[in-house]
């Protein structure tokens, strides 16, 4: 029998900060210089944020369709239109969420389900 249920966790990290205590083994700083271990920080800060950008797109998107059908006053013109953002906001919702859900079983199938795929580790020297 197949656990789903580390399928549907959400692994919500957010923004990382650089080093919370500078003698830490896994601290990205060294001497006051940022190492190549920082873009892992970086580049997981970055995911965060663009992740953050598309919710917010997809629900403007979604607000400004709605608005646009509510406001047609039954105008041919406007309703496609308005049908349109909606379909387009509809798609973009479905496909990045399929793609965290592609990467969510590409961790458990081949990974072993533990949320590694979501974790940027260059690994320690």
């Amino acid at each position: 029998m197949l656990n789903l249920l580390p399928f549907f966790t959400v692994h919500a990290q957010g923004i990382q900060e650089w080093c919370s205590n500078p003698s830490d083994p896994n601290c990205c700083i060294v001497d006051g210089v940022p190492t190549l271990k920082c873009f892992e920080v970086v580049f997981g800060n970055i995911l965060f944020m663009a992740s953050a950008f598309v919710v917010l797109v997809l629900f403007i998107m979604f607000v400004v369709g709605a608005f646009r059908y509510l406001t047609s006053f039954g105008n041919a013109e406007k309703v496609k239109k308005a049908q349109g953002t909606l379909k387009y906001a509809l798609i973009g919702f479905i496909l990045f969420i399929s793609a965290y859900l592609i990467l969510n079983i590409i961790d458990i199938i081949f990974l072993g389900g533990k949320g590694n795929i979501f974790k940027f580790n260059l690994g320690t020297p």
